[in-house]
């Protein structure tokens, strides 16, 4: 029953006449168990949470059990409405909006022009480029915090927005992608009088709909959980976002559980996102890192 569904597979590491070997079941049985386990352990804490979520004070404090007493939905909307948090969604909303066009355009500009156009000294451009990988990006926090208090950027999205709009891992996905696409297409574009630029986002982006996907699923997760350069710009400008908010309660009369609601309503969008498109985030993103 277990090993049924190998018979139909043509590719992979384990095959079905791999099965004819002990050896290959049992490491097959352990694989599978240790992906259980493993699904098991980075499910517990969030599911923790949203049970957690459903107590109250006294039974958060008085009773160590998983299952909560009973299921109220209501002190959910109540923790909503007196927390304020459709605000701080809002705020993140924003964010995570300008972070994803940042992103997907200037990202997808300069992997155009390192591996479409290639203009002289683009070879250059991509090893510092690569070179910028090795940079831990909390080394440049207060150069990139300075320099936001000198162009009048403090208290402004636009910040966070840039901030997405170059990264070199995304980049490296695009080029690596655009690279592999048709060159008919973009011949074709010329000879019809397209400029470049027309090129990029006539051709080359409609072609580019996957990689795209998988760049734009990075930037809302990776925009939402960010909280060191929101916290420094935004904080206390009135356009606080759900991390923000969240590190504030240590500072509030909030009680426990109602932090443990806000921080399940801080994770139920990126929860959402990745259950949707978890096929899209694990077979666009090795299309895009393959040629051809």
């Amino acid at each position: 029953m277990f090993f049924r569904k190998y018979k139909e597979k043509t590719d992979g590491t384990i095959r079905f006449y791999d099965l004819h070997s002990s050896g290959v079941k049992v490491a097959s049985v352990l694989i599978f168990i240790i992906c259980i386990l493993a699904v098991v352990v980075a499910l517990f804490p969030p599911i923790w949470v949203f049970l957690a979520s459903f107590k109250d004070i006294a039974e958060f404090r008085r009773e160590p059990t998983l299952l909560p007493s009973n299921y109220d939905f209501g002190k959910f909307i109540k923790t909503w409405n007196d927390l304020k948090f459709a605000r701080y969604y809002i705020n993140s909303g924003i964010s995570v909006a300008g972070s994803v066009v940042c992103a997907v355009v200037f990202n997808g500009l300069l992997a155009y022009v390192l591996g479409i156009l290639r203009p002289k000294g683009h070879k250059i451009v991509f090893a510092l480029v690569m070179w910028s990988m090795l940079i831990p990006p909390t080394t440049s926090i207060v150069a990139l915090f300075v320099n936001i208090n000198r162009i009048g950027l403090q208290g402004s999205f636009i910040p966070l927005w840039l901030s997405f709009g170059a990264n070199a891992f995304w980049m490296i996905l695009f080029k690596e992608f655009f690279e592999g696409l048709p060159k008919d297409f973009l011949e074709a574009a010329r000879l019809d009088g397209c400029s470049n630029l027309q090129i990029f986002f006539k051709i080359i982006l409609p072609l580019s709909k996957s990689i795209i996907m998988v760049v734009a699923i990075f930037a809302v997760t990776a925009s939402w959980s960010d909280f060191l350069l929101p916290y420094l710009t935004l904080s206390g400008s009135g356009k606080d976002t759900v991390m923000i908010r969240l590190f504030q309660f240590r500072t509030s009369k909030a009680t426990d559980v109602d932090i443990l609601r806000a921080i399940a309503f801080s994770i139920i969008p990126p929860t959402i996102i990745f259950a949707i498109f978890q096929k899209q985030i694990s077979g666009n993103v090795v299309t895009g890192g393959v040629k051809g």
